[in-house]
Parts: structure tokens; C-alpha cells; sequence
């Protein structure tokens, strides 16, 4: 399912009514089937961005098309289920879409409110468990007092068992550990490779992005200030830097290779990979 932003603003009116603008005129594509990464410093507008295509909020002024919902300022989504079902969004903090005291209720949620049936709920939730690394056990565990990284796994699980077709993860990192990175790594490749979701992920993360995006959005001042796929990005280590963003490691040691010694070592995605580059040239 694609996403298409044309000329997408957006300004929160506040309680005192000062009015406060977050994006301005964007126009962007996020690609069907692919992994788009959006980044930029603290404040840019990625948490709204998100917001905006779950339709938790609607643009001030221009319009985005997600398959064929269309979403546009003074015009409420008629069918909103219809689009939540279809557009999944995990927020940065997991408390904020946990509801239930037991895992088991959390991820049964949603289906019940599409009227599911009980051993299709059953069998969803284990599937959902498993596909982010925790096993039944958990079921009848209260998600309040699991630690941060395992709520995160129960939030992602809670929106997997609905099956959508675009995937939103805002700041998925935050609380898991190296292995559970690495498993949710392994996630979404099996869910762009095997299932063909679009997902999107804003992260702070760039060395978490460089080895599973497609694409990668940078925003800073309200704006889309580069987009394009991930090496053409990544690369411009200098503008990353000035738009208050860090380059992936990787990426910084290739650049600074090349423009120290003069040595081209090439871009790569994982630094076992690079080690090879590196014993090649040097043999």
C-alpha cells in the first residue's frame, strides 16, 4: 500500500490560541513493499508525521493518500476502522497503547472488535508472541509490569495480530536489548520479504536504520530536507551533521577513510562485511 503526502502542513492550535506549525508543504512517497526510515533531531515533527498517517490527526492543509483512504483538514475519515485495520501504529512509549491487565486480553483486543472468533484469536496470538520473541508463558502476565523492552514486544505483537498492510514503528529501539534489536531486525525483513508490507520507522537509530531501509526521510524545521534511498542519504555525512543528525557508524568510518587516505572502500550495511572490504584492499 502506498503513502503520497502533496503539499501536507500541519499547525497545532493550543489551548491559549497560539498557533504552532510542525510541517510545512511536504510532498513525499513512501513506496509500497519497502522500508522507509524517517530521521531528524528531537522536535522536527517524525512523531506528528506518524500521527498524520494513522490519522490520528489530520493536515491543516493539503492531502495524503494511503491506498484509497484519502485524508484531508475538515474532512473526517468516514471509515476510519477500516484504515486503522489496514495502517498499524506503534507508538514510542507502549504504555500509551496498552490497555488491558493481561497479555492475553491486550492482544485479543482488536480482533474482538472486528468480531473475530475465539480459536482465530487464540491461534493469532501465539503466532504474534513468537514472531516477537516471547512465548506463551507471557499470556498471562500483566503488561504494566513487564520490563520496557517487553512491552514493547507485546505493543508490536498487539498490531501484528491485525494483519496490516503498512507498519508504523516510531522509535522502536528504546528499551530492547542488542539480541532483541537483531530479532526485530530479522522481523521486519520476514515481514518486507515474505509478507510485503511497507513499513516505517522513525528512529533517532541510524545504525539500526542503515542495514533494514529501503529509503530515509531527514526532517529538520518543518520541513523534508533529504529523501532519497538510503546510501545517496547517508553518505552526505556533513548535512546530516548540520541537520543535528548522527550518521551510522559504518558510514562515518568509510567517509573518513576516503577522505584521510584517499582509499574508496565502498558503503556497506553490516561491519563484518566491511572488515572484508577492508582485508581485500589491504591484501
Amino acid at each position: 500500500m502506498e503513502i503520497k503526502w502533496d503539499h501536507v502542513s500541519f499547525t497545532y492550535n493550543k489551548v491559549n490560541y497560539q498557533k504552532k506549525e510542525v510541517l510545512k508543504n511536504i510532498n513525499l512517497s513512501f513506496p509500497e513493499g519497502k522500508i522507509t526510515g524517517i530521521i531528524g533531531k528531537s522536535g522536527s515533527g517524525k512523531t506528528t508525521m506518524v500521527e498524520l498517517m494513522d490519522a490520528l490527526l489530520l493536515p491543516t492543509e493539503g492531502t495524503i493518500q494511503i491506498g484509497n483512504f484519502l485524508l484531508e483538514n475538515n474532512h473526517p475519515l468516514k471509515n476510519l476502522n477500516a484504515l486503522r485495520f489496514q495502517v498499524g501504529l506503534v507508538f514510542q512509549f507502549p504504555e500509551e497503547q496498552i490497555f488491558n491487565t493481561t497479555v492475553k486480553e491486550e492482544l485479543a483486543m482488536g480482533l474482538k472488535f472486528y468480531h473475530y472468533k475465539i480459536d482465530q484469536i487464540e491461534k493469532r496470538s501465539l503466532e504474534a508472541l513468537k514472531m516477537v520473541g516471547l512465548d506463551d508463558s507471557y499470556l498471562d502476565k500483566n503488561p504494566f509490569h513487564l520490563s520496557q523492552g517487553e512491552k514493547r514486544k507485546v505493543a508490536i505483537a498487539s498490531i501484528l495480530m491485525l494483519n496490516p498492510e503498512v507498519l508504523i514503528l516510531d522509535e522502536p529501539t528504546i528499551g530492547l536489548d542488542s539480541e532483541s534489536k537483531q530479532s526485530l531486525l530479522k522481523l521486519l525483513r520476514i515481514l518486507k520479504n515474505r509478507f510485503h508490507k511497507t513499513i516505517i520507522i522513525v528512529s533517532h537509530n541510524t545504525d539500526f536504520l542503515l542495514p533494514i531501509v529501503d529509503y530515509v526521510v531527514v526532517l529538520h524545521n518543518k520541513k523534508v530536507v533529504m529523501d532519497g534511498d538510503k546510501y545517496t542519504v547517508f553518505k552526505q555525512v556533513k548535512k546530516l551533521q548540520q541537520y543535528g543528525v548522527k550518521p551510522p557508524k559504518i558510514i562515518e568510518f568509510s567517509d573518513k577513510v576516503l577522505n584521510k587516505k584517499n582509499i574508496k572502500i565502498g558503503y556497506r550495511d553490516e561491519i563484518n562485511d566491511l572488515i572484508k572490504d577492508i582485508y581485500r584492499y589491504v591484501r
